[in-house]
C-alpha cells in the first residue's frame, strides 16, 4: 500500500496570473486557459468508453487490499498492462510512465550496462523522432528536459517519464505517439550506439569518486554471492566498449516486449480518453518469440562452518573496511533475509506497521542518546526490500572520535535492550500517534495530491510487486489495527528485525589500520549488555502548551487591509510586525506558516560567519522558552508541526507546514523562538561535530568543491558565504553562538505569512497572542554594521581549486555578474529565458563534442533583497583535459547570442516550457507567497506578481540579443575550475 501528500490548487490563482475570468464551478475540471490567440477548434473525436476490468483488476489479484477505485486497470491482447486515472493537480497536466520490467539484474555478464545504455538510445532516435531531436520535440510540447522528460534505470526496472503540461487531445495524441515509438521502435543503429556510448562512459566517469567507491563496496559486501553485488546499472568499461548493434538489439528484443511493459497515466483528462491513447499507440505492438524467463536474483547465504554466538541474531559473515580519507567514519551493518514474493494483504501490512513502530522506538532511543552527547553523532535502524534480492535491516552508525568500538557497543546496547524487554505502552502510543498523523494528512489533502506522484507511486508498487490503496483505506486499516500494537507484539517484531540469514558490515574509515575487518567482526560478535538508559521516562512531568509562558501582552492589529492581490490581506501590529494572510479553501488540511525576520547574511559580521552555518544546524535544537529539543518532540507528538530554519541574503526564515487545528501552537513556537530563546549547549556541540565531519566530504568530487566554495567566490570571497573550516568551527563557543544569535533573533523587521486552509478570525486571534505580543524591534537594515555583500570581479585567469576524487573528473564554471533588487525584476525574469537559450545551445555543442553525460547547464541568480550580487553561471562536469574546450565553447556561444539573435523556433522551445512551468506552479498558493516574501516592506512586489507570466514568456529575438550584449560581453566573465589533486584514491583493507 502507498501513502503520499503534497499540495497544489486554486484556479483563482491561475485566472489571476493569466488575466482571465474565473471559470464557473461547472468548468473547474477544464485545463487552464492559454494567453495565446485561440487555436482553430479541433474536431471532436468519438467519446471513448473505458474497457478496463473493474471487477478483477490485475494489480489486486490474490490480495484483499481495498481497490483504489480512482485507478482503472486494463490488459490488451498483446499482454501490455495499463492503469489510468483522472487527476487535476496541477490543472491541465498529464503524467505518463512507461515501465519496462527489466533493469541491470536482467543482464548477462557480457551485457552489463545495457539496460541503462538502452535508456539513452531510446531517447536518441526512434520511429517518430529523428536523431538527436527528442529534447526539441518534447520542448515544443511544453515539457522541460530533465524535469518533465526523464528516464531512470535501476536494478529491476527501466522507467520512461513525461509530465505533459497543458494537455490537449492533439498534444496527448502526439506525446503518446512519440513515446510509443521510443519504446516499440527505437533506431538501435551502430551510428547511434557510437554517439551514445561516450555519453554513458562520461556518466560513469562523472559518478565516480569516493561516494561511488563506497556504494560499490557496500553492494559487493552486503550482497556477496548474489548478482546484485556486481550489477550496477552503469555497467563496466569492458562490456560497454564491447557493445555492438547486434548485442544491444538482442537485449532489447528479449525484454522490450508488450507483455513486459506497463503504461501508467494520471492526469487532468477523462480516463477513457487516456486509455484510448494507450490502446491506439501500443495496441499494434507484437512480441516476437516466447517471453524470456527472468534470471534468478539469488539469496543471501550464511558463511559455511559458522560456529558463532548464541544470540537470537543472524550469524555474522563478511566484514570489510574501506579507507577513504575524505569521508567521515561510518559503519553500516546489514542483517539479510531472502526476498520472497509476498501476498500484499491486510495482515501483511499490519505487520509492516508493527515493524515501523518497533523501528521508530529504537530510533527515538538512539537519537536521545546522541543528543545527550556520547560516542556517536548519529545512529539509526531501518528496513528495506532491496531490488527483489534481499529483505534487509540496516543499522548505520556515525562514531564521534576515535573509539568506534564504544560507539558500536553503545548502539548495540540500545538495540539489545529493545530485543530483551518490551517497550512501554506509552512509547508505543507515542509512535502510533505519529503514524496516525502521517496517515491522516494524505486523507485531508487527497484532493490536492499531484498526478505525477500518484503515477510514480504505482510504478514503485509494481517494482516491489505490491499494491496501492487510497489514503482513506490506509488510515482506516491502521486505526482498525491499533489493538494489535501491544508491547509483546512490538517486542516480537523487534526481534524479527534482527533475525535473518546473515549479518554483514562495511566500515568506512579515514586512516588505514584504525579498523580491520577482523576487529569489526569480533566487535559484532562480542556479547553486549542491554542499555535501558535511553528509554523514555514515563513518570516525567507532561509537556503541554498550557504550561508555557506567555509571549507578552496580546495586542490586536492596528490595521487590516486588502493588498489588492487575490484575497491576500495585510495586518499591521503596533510593534511593527506585519502579516500576510491568505485563506484558501481549495487546499484542505494544509496551512503554511512562514516568518521572515532580521537581516539575514548581510547583518552578520564576517568574523562571525561560522555561526551562520552552526545556526542552520543548531538554532532550532537550542530550544525555546522552557522547552529543549526532546520537549519539542514530545509537545508535537500527534500533531503536524515543523521548524525549518534557513538563512537568506537579507532575512532569516522559519517555516512549517501544519494543519488548521495546529496553527495556533505552531505560531507560538515561532514567536517564542524569537522572544524567548533557550540556549542548550548540547545541540551546538553536536552541530560542531557534524560540520567538521562534513567538511572533508566536499573534497571527494568536483561537485562537492563547487557546493563548498562557489558561493564564496561568486560573492567576492566574502567570508559569510564560505563554508567554515574545521579550525574555524573549533573556535566557535557557546558564548559566541548566543551572542550572535541573540542579536539576530531580536532584530526586525518581522513578516509573517499564513496561507492555506485556515479560519481567518482564529488566525488573527493566534497572531494577537504571539507575534502581536512581541516587543518592538530595531530594524536590522538600519542598525547593521556589517559590510555590504560584494561580487566577483571579471577575470580571464581562472580560480583553480582541487578535489581528491578520481583523476578523470573535473568541473568548469564560467560566470557573468548581473544585478539585483526589485526595480529590474522584469529583466531578472527575462534572464531566465536567455539562460535557457544558452543551455540549449551549450547542450548541443558540448554534450556531443565532449561526451558529457550530465548536460552542461546555465542558470541565473538575482537576489531581490539586494541591489547587486546576481550572476549568469555556466557549469559543466568534464574530464580535466576538456576544461579549456568548455571555456572556449561557452564563450563562443555567449558571443554568438550577442551577434545572432535566436530564431523563432529556438525561442519557442524555451518560452513554451517556461509558460507551462509558471502556469503549473501558479496553481498553488506557495508560488504567489514565495513571490511576495518581503512585500510587506517593499509593496512593489505586489505589483510585480501581476506580470510574472508575461515576464517569463514574452520576449523577442532582439530583446534577447540586447540582454546578451548587456551581460555576456567579452571581458565581463570570471572562471573557476576544479581539477584533481595528484595522489587521489582509496585503499581497501584486506578481508
Amino acid at each position: 500500500m502507498t501513502t503520499i501528500s503534497r499540495a497544489a490548487s486554486s484556479l483563482a490563482c491561475l485566472a489571476f496570473l493569466l488575466q482571465v475570468p474565473v471559470p464557473s464551478a461547472a468548468a473547474q475540471d477544464a485545463s487552464p486557459p492559454s494567453t495565446d490567440a485561440p487555436a482553430p477548434a479541433e474536431a471532436a473525436p468519438p467519446a471513448p468508453v473505458l474497457q478496463t476490468n473493474e471487477e478483477d483488476p490485475w494489480l489486486y489479484r490474490g490480495s484483499n487490499i481495498p481497490h483504489d477505485k480512482a485507478w482503472h486497470f486494463g490488459e490488451m491482447d498483446n499482454g501490455l498492462r495499463y492503469a489510468v486515472r483522472k487527476n487535476g493537480v496541477p490543472p491541465g497536466q498529464v503524467s505518463i510512465r512507461v515501465r519496462v520490467d527489466a533493469g541491470s539484474l536482467y543482464e548477462t555478464d557480457a551485457e552489463r550496462g545495457y539496460a541503462h545504455l538502452l535508456e539513452h538510445m531510446l531517447f536518441r532516435q526512434s520511429k517518430y523522432i529523428p536523431s538527436g531531436q527528442a529534447i526539441a520535440a518534447f520542448q515544443r510540447l511544453g515539457a522541460t528536459f530533465g524535469t518533465d522528460t526523464n528516464a531512470v534505470t535501476s536494478a529491476t526496472q527501466t522507467v520512461f517519464k513525461l509530465d505533459l503540461p497543458n494537455a490537449t487531445p492533439t498534444s496527448l495524441d502526439e506525446t503518446f505517439k512519440l513515446m510509443s515509438g521510443m519504446v516499440t521502435a527505437p533506431t538501435l543503429s551502430a551510428d547511434n550506439l557510437k554517439q551514445d556510448r561516450p555519453i554513458v562512459l562520461a556518466e560513469m566517469r562523472e559518478r565516480g569518486g569516493a561516494a561511488l567507491r563506497v556504494q560499490n563496496a557496500m553492494q559487493e559486501t552486503l550482497y556477496q554471492g548474489q548478482p546484485l553485488a556486481e550489477r550496477q546499472p552503469i555497467g563496466t568499461l569492458e562490456t560497454l566498449n564491447a557493445a555492438t548493434q547486434e548485442s544491444v538489439r538482442a537485449f532489447y528484443k528479449r525484454w522490450y516486449r508488450p507483455d513486459n511493459v506497463t503504461v501508467i497515466v494520471a492526469g487532468d483528462a477523462d480516463p477513457a480518453m487516456l486509455e484510448s491513447y494507450v490502446r491506439k499507440w501500443f495496441g499494434d505492438w507484437q512480441a516476437k518469440g516466447a517471453k524470456a524467463t527472468p534470471p534468478s536474483f539469488g539469496e543471501p547465504a550464511a558463511p559455511k562452518g559458522f560456529a558463532g554466538n548464541n544470540r537470537e541474531l543472524a550469524p555474522v559473515g563478511e566484514t570489510r573496511v574501506l579507507v577513504e580519507p575524505d569521508l567521515p567514519p561510518s559503519l553500516l551493518v546489514a542483517t539479510l533475509r531472502p526476498w520472497n514474493q509476498v501476498v500484499d494483504n491486510i495482515p501483511y501490512n499490519q505487520g509492516l506497521m508493527t515493524d515501523a513502530i518497533a523501528q521508530a522506538i529504537i530510533n527515538r532511543r538512539l537519537e536521545t542518546r546522541a543528543r545527550a552527547g556520547g560516542s556517536f553523532l548519529s545512529a539509526s535502524v531501518n528496513t528495506d526490500k532491496i531490488s527483489r534480492s534481499a529483505d534487509v535491516t540496516f543499522m548505520s552508525v556515525t562514531p564521534l572520535g576515535d573509539d568506534w568500538k564504544e560507539a558500536l557497543e553503545d548502539v548495540r546496547g540500545v538495540i539489545a535492550d529493545a530485543m530483551t524487554r518490551a517497550p512501554t505502552q506509552a512509547e508505543i502510543d507515542r509512535e502510533v500517534a505519529e503514524l496516525d498523523v502521517a496517515f491522516q494528512v494524505p486523507v485531508e489533502q487527497e484532493r490536492i495530491l499531484p498526478g505525477s506522484q500518484l503515477a510514480d507511486d504505482l510504478v514503485n508498487a509494481l517494482d516491489i510487486r505490491e499494491t496501492v490503496a487510497s489514503p482513506k483505506d490506509v488510515l482506516r486499516i491502521f486505526r482498525e489495527s491499533r489493538a494489535l500494537f501491544t508491547p509483546q507484539a512490538v517486542l516480537d517484531h523487534t526481534r524479527g528485525l534482527f533475525a535473518g540469514t546473515v549479518t554483514r558490515a562495511l566500515f568506512t574509515t579515514q586512516e588505514e589500520g584504525k579498523v580491520t575487518a577482523t576487529a569489526l567482526r569480533d566487535a559484532l560478535i562480542a556479547p553486549v549488555e542491554p542499555d535501558a538508559t535511553a528509554r523514555r521516562v514515563t513518570n516525567a512531568e507532561p509537556v503541554s502548551f498550557d504550561t508555557l509562558p506567555a509571549i507578552g501582552t496580546p495586542a490586536a492589529p492596528i490595521a487590516d487591509q486588502p493588498t489588492g492581490l487575490l484575497d491576500i490581506e495585510e495586518l499591521t501590529f503596533a510593534n511593527g510586525v506585519k502579516a500576510l494572510l491568505w485563506p484558501v479553501a481549495e487546499e484542505p488540511g494544509r496551512v503554511v506558516a512562514k516568518v521572515r525576520f532580521g537581516g539575514g547574511t548581510r547583518s552578520i559580521a564576517p568574523e562571525d560567519a561560522p555561526y551562520l552555518t552552526l545556526g542552520e544546524y543548531a538554532l532550532v535544537g537550542s530550544g525555546l522558552a522552557t522547552l529543549g529539543l526532546d520537549d519539542l518532540d514530545v509537545i508535537s507528538t500527534g500533531r503536524k508541526m515543523g521548524f525549518e530554519f534557513t538563512v537568506d541574503d537579507a532575512a532569516f526564515q522559519l517555516k512549517a507546514e501544519t494543519r488548521p487545528q495546529d496553527l495556533e501552537d505552531q505560531l507560538y513556537l515561532f514567536a517564542a523562538k524569537l522572544d524567548l530563546p533557550r540556549w542548550d549547549e548540547n545541540p551546538l556541540r553536536r552541530a560542531k561535530a557534524a560540520a567538521k565531519i562534513q567538511y572533508d566530504t566536499f573534497a571527494t568530487s568536483p561537485q562537492g568543491i563547487l557546493s563548498r566554495d562557489l558561493d564564496y567566490y561568486q560573492h567576492g570571497k566574502d567570508a559569510r558565504f564560505a563554508t567554515p573550516t574545521p579550525a574555524e568551527i573549533d573556535k566557535a563557543t557557546p558564548e559566541g553562538f548566543k551572542r550572535v544569535w541573540s542579536k539576530a533573533l531580536a532584530e526586525g523587521p518581522v513578516e509573517v505569512q499564513i496561507y492555506g486552509d485556515f479560519d481567518k478570525a482564529a488566525a488573527i486571534a493566534a497572531l494577537e497572542k504571539t507575534f502581536g505580543a512581541l516587543k518592538p524591534r530595531e530594524d536590522a537594515r538600519s542598525t547593521a554594521s556589517a559590510p555590504d555583500i560584494a561580487a566577483a570581479q571579471p577575470s580571464t585567469k581562472p580560480v583553480v581549486l582541487h578535489h581528491h576524487g578520481d583523476p578523470d573528473q573535473a568541473a568548469a564554471v564560467l560566470s557573468w555578474p548581473t544585478g539585483g533588487g526589485t526595480l529590474e525584476i522584469r529583466e531578472s525574469r527575462q534572464l531566465e529565458i536567455l539562460t535557457q537559450l544558452f543551455t540549449n545551445r551549450l547542450i548541443d555543442a558540448v554534450r556531443e563534442k565532449l561526451g558529457v553525460a550530465y548536460s552542461p547547464y546555465v542558470y541565473s541568480t538575482w537576489p531581490v533583497d539586494l541591489q547587486a550580487g546576481g550572476a549568469i553561471t555556466a557549469v559543466a562536469q568534464v574530464d580535466p583535459k576538456s576544461v579549456d574546450v568548455f571555456y572556449q565553447t561557452a564563450e563562443e556561444i555567449a558571443q554568438d547570442l550577442i551577434a545572432n539573435p535566436p530564431t523563432a523556433d529556438e525561442l519557442a522551445r524555451v518560452t513554451e516550457p517556461l509558460r507551462q512551468q509558471v502556469t503549473r506552479a501558479a496553481s498553488s498558493t506557495s508560488f504567489f507567497m514565495n513571490q511576495l516574501e518581503g512585500a510587506s516592506r517593499d509593496p512593489s512586489r505586489f505589483g510585480s506578481v501581476r506580470s510574472v507570466l508575461i515576464d517569463f514568456t514574452r520576449t523577442t529575438p532582439a530583446e534577447m540579443q540586447a540582454l546578451a550584449a548587456k551581460y555576456l560581453g567579452e571581458g565581463n566573465s570570471w572562471r573557476l575550475e576544479v581539477i584533481p589533486e595528484e595522489g587521489s584514491g582509496s585503499k581497501v583493507a584486506a578481508k
